[in-house]
Parts: C-alpha cells; structure tokens; sequence
C-alpha cells in the first residue's frame, strides 16, 4: 500500500508526500528494486540529486533489466553535469527496449543539449517508426530552433492539433524571436496555466512566503548577528563559491565561465543551504527557526555553525565536488539569498557573487520558461512578480544587516564588457585569468538549467531591454516592482536602449 500511496502522491506532485510513503515502502522490503526506483525518482524531482543516483543505481544493482531505471538514472545525471555518464545508460536502456519513444526520446535531448544535433535527429528518426508523427515532430522543434530553423520550428507549432504546457512555452519563445510579441504573452500565460493544470495546481502562497521573510527580517538584524557562531575555515577540502541571483539573471552564465577555469569545478543548483533550517531544527528544538537560532549565542552550541559546515561538505563529497585537483566549487541554487546569515555563519569567508539583472526583464524571462523553485512563483505572472520584488526586499535588508564582501555583477554590463567582468570575477576570487574563460561557450560541459542553450553561444544583448516588447502586460506591476528596480539602479519605467 505503501508505494501505491507514493505513486499517486508523486502523479500528483506531492513531493512531501511521495517520499514519506516510499520510505514507508523501503522500511517494510529494503530489497525491493521497484521501491529503490520510486525512491530515485522522488528525490531527483526534489533536487537531491545524489541521493536519488544512489537509490537509482541501487535499484539496477537488484534488477538490471530496469529500462526505466536506465532512463531515469541518465536523466539524474544529466542533471549533475555528468551527460558523459548518461550515454551508457541509454545505450543499456536501447538494447533492452529497441525503439522504445522514452528511451530514444531521452537519449536523443541528450545530443541536443551536448550540442550534436545530427545523433539527436537520427534518434528521433528511429523514434519516429514507432510512435505517432506529431509527438516525435513535436520532440524536434527544440533541435531546429537551437540549429536555427525558426519557421519550420513554428510551422511545426502552429499545425499541432493541441499543445501541452511545455510545447505552448516553446511557440512563445518563438513569437518572441519572431517579434511577435503579443501572441508570445499569450503562449506564455496558457501554457503556465497548462503546466500548473497538469502538476495538480500548485499554489503560491503569498502571504506565507511574506510571513516567513518577516520573521528572518526580525531576527537576522545586526543585534542577533553578532553573536552567532561562525565555524573555522577547512583547509583540506576544496571552498565553495556562492553565486546568488534570482531565476534568469545570469547565474547559469557567470558559472559558465566560472567553471572554463582550471581550478573550478561546477556545482550547479546545490539543496544543501536549504537544508540547513531543518538541521538547525534537530540541534536547537523547542523553538522554530530563525528564532531558535538564539540558542547558539550560549557555549554549549556555539559548535552548530561547525555542524552547518561539515554537514555542507558532506553532501557535497557525496555529489563528488570535493575530489582534489580543484580550489573551488559553484553553487548556484536560485532563491540561496533567502540563507545568507547561515552562510555566514558556515562559511564566514566564502566568496559570495551577486548576479542582478532588470527586474523587469527577469519575470519576462521567468514567464517564459518552466520554473521550480520559488513557492510555486513561476506559474503566474502575479506570484513571479511578488516573488521577485519579496526576494529584492529580503536580499537588501540583509546587505543592510551583514558585512558580506560579497561582488555584485550586473548582467546587462557583463554581456556589453565580458572580459572586463570576466578579470573582475577572477580578481575578486583571486584566481590568475585564463582565456578558456572567455571562450565558455566552448566548453563541453551540459549545465541542468533552462539556460543550457544559451551557454553554448557567443555572448550577445539579445536579452537585454527584451521587458520593452511588453509594455503594456507589464504596466500593472511597474509600482510594485519600484523598490526593486530603484535597489539595482534600474529606471523604474521599461528601458529603452
């Protein structure tokens, strides 16, 4: 009954509820290959990556004839940065199951993201011979956009009888491309009401998310902050870099270059501060976070921050980022603003990057890509909006509260001056300039995010002043966004060039 229950929380997208039932379902067979499977899946769809690679290969070990642990398992790694890794698994997968649309389907992205366009149009022709044409079509719009082909790619779009979430996202970017602005926000705001029908209608809940910034607010103040513990620098492991921005403002691309240099490993979007309250929980109970964190002003826990740090550099040992031959690894989790103070308190000398970029632009860009982070923000224009601004507030307040030293890179500037921002960076993390980093886009390196594309190309401003187009859908929430754009010296109106 156990994994019945987390199947169906897990069609349902109760992800909470998923994985208490397969836990349930672990404790009562721990032998069971479906189980371990159930179990994989549940924790990649909520980012522990690692950990779901475990129970997944943990899962094969007891049934190697699992083609959907195969799948699974590559798209897991796919997701960690390891698409070298995912290619056997297809392969093991195609030889179970020939011609199986899931497999070559998979297994055809694979190529497209890695850039070999030709491998991923030869899987799709096999996939074609054994499903019907308009999926298999539907699958190729992607690759003929990335080769350049918009009208086909939109001609595709335009005689599909009914698009889901994901394709309606897809013929949007296109009209945006096309200058076809108006039905792009169209595209835009159906297919998020597509995508949120079919996840089971998630809601964002403002006022819970206000309710948990305001109690941070009230106890992260400089009062509170001084006396919290801060753990001691680990000399024998490399440090992590934390890249801090919201969804869509450059972070994927400033770990792109990051990452081009020898003595950086990419992390990619890393769970483990956003574990920390929780920890926090089991070593100061009686009291909920933030305000528990009063308990480590005395002695006897002044030993939580060490805690913080270990328990950080022992998830990541687990996702292999602390293998030796490199100084530093990214972490890049969008919305890791909102744990500041904590990484103070782990990491009192870690180098911290700010990424800004319009706000305006932002929730255009956020509405117009599938989203998973944020409360549930990035189904409606509304909560994306809200979030941005409730984020911007949080992120200042805390600038106000804290000494970070930390480095803010503005997008718009980055793309305009790449090799000034570039040695700035570098400076900044005081690592000698190699030019790889300039030639990022280069870099055979898959990065999981909805910008994996546009790390592939040469930097441009095509992105830059894009809120301009939508003048008018954005004209609501100009007030409410004031505050955030004022903070990033944007002008509080859409920008011209």
């Amino acid at each position: 009954m156990s994994i019945q229950r987390a199947h169906e929380a897990l069609a349902s997208r109760d992800l909470s509820g998923a994985y208490s039932a397969a836990q349930a379902a672990l404790r009562a067979d721990p032998r069971d290959p479906q189980v371990h499977a159930l179990l994989g899946i549940v924790l990649s769809e909520l980012n522990d990556l690692s950990s779901g690679e475990w129970h997944l290969r943990r899962a094969l070990d007891l049934d190697p004839a699992q083609t959907n642990s195969l799948v699974n398992l590559a798209i897991n790694l796919i997701r960690q940065g390891r698409a070298a890794e995912a290619e056997p698994c297809f392969a093991r997968a195609d030889a179970l199951a020939p011609g199986n649309l899931q497999v070559l389907a998979q297994w055809s992205k694979l190529h497209e993201m890695l850039g070999n366009l030709q491998r991923a149009h030869q899987l799709l022709d096999r996939a074609a011979e054994a499903s019907s044409p308009q999926d298999v079509e539907l699958l190729r719009v992607a690759y003929l956009i990335r080769g350049g082909d918009y009208q086909q790619a939109l001609a595709i779009l335009e005689s599909a009888q009914d698009l889901n979430g994901s394709a309606q996202l897809e013929r949007g970017r296109l009209f945006d491309r096309l200058g076809r602005h108006r039905e792009a926000w169209r595209d835009w705001i159906e297919g998020k009401a597509k995508l949120a029908a079919q996840a089971g209608g998630p809601q964002y809940r403002a006022q819970s998310v206000e309710a948990l910034v305001q109690r941070l607010k009230q106890f992260f103040v400089r009062a509170n902050l001084d006396p919290l513990p801060r753990a001691s620098l680990r000399r024998d492991v490399p440090q992590p870099v934390f890249i801090m921005g919201l969804p869509r403002s450059g972070t994927t691309l400033v770990e792109q270059v990051l990452t081009s240099h020898s003595a950086v490993r990419a992390g990619g979007e890393l769970t483990f501060a956003g574990e920390w309250p929780q920890l926090i929980g089991r070593l100061c109970p009686d009291e909920s976070f933030p305000d528990n964190l009063a308990q480590t002003w005395s002695a006897d826990r002044h030993h939580v921050a060490t805690l913080l740090r270990d328990y950080y550099f022992a998830r990541a040992e687990q996702r292999r980022l602390l293998e030796p031959g490199v100084r530093l690894f990214t972490d890049k989790m969008p919305f890791n603003e909102m744990w500041l103070p904590l990484v103070r308190m782990a990491f009192p000398l870690a180098k911290i990057v700010r990424v800004i970029r319009n706000p305006l632009d932002v929730c255009v860009s956020m509405l117009s890509h599938e989203l998973t982070h944020g409360f549930n923000c990035g189904y409606r224009i509304e909560s994306i909006v809200h979030q941005v601004g409730t984020m911007s507030d949080l992120t200042e307040h805390y600038r106000r509260e804290l000494d970070l030293a930390d480095l803010t890179l503005r997008y718009e500037d980055f793309v305009r001056e790449p090799e000034m921002q570039t040695r700035r960076l570098l400076d900044y993390l005081e690592l000698p300039f190699e030019p790889a980093c300039l030639a990022f886009n280069e870099q055979r390196r898959y990065s999981a995010t909805p910008s994996y594309s546009q790390v592939t190309e040469p930097l441009n401003t095509r992105s830059v002043y894009r809120h301009r187009h939508y003048e008018e859908q954005l004209a609501p929430f100009i007030s409410q966004l004031a505050p955030s754009l004022t903070a990033g010296g944007y002008a509080t109106r859409p920008e011209h060039p």
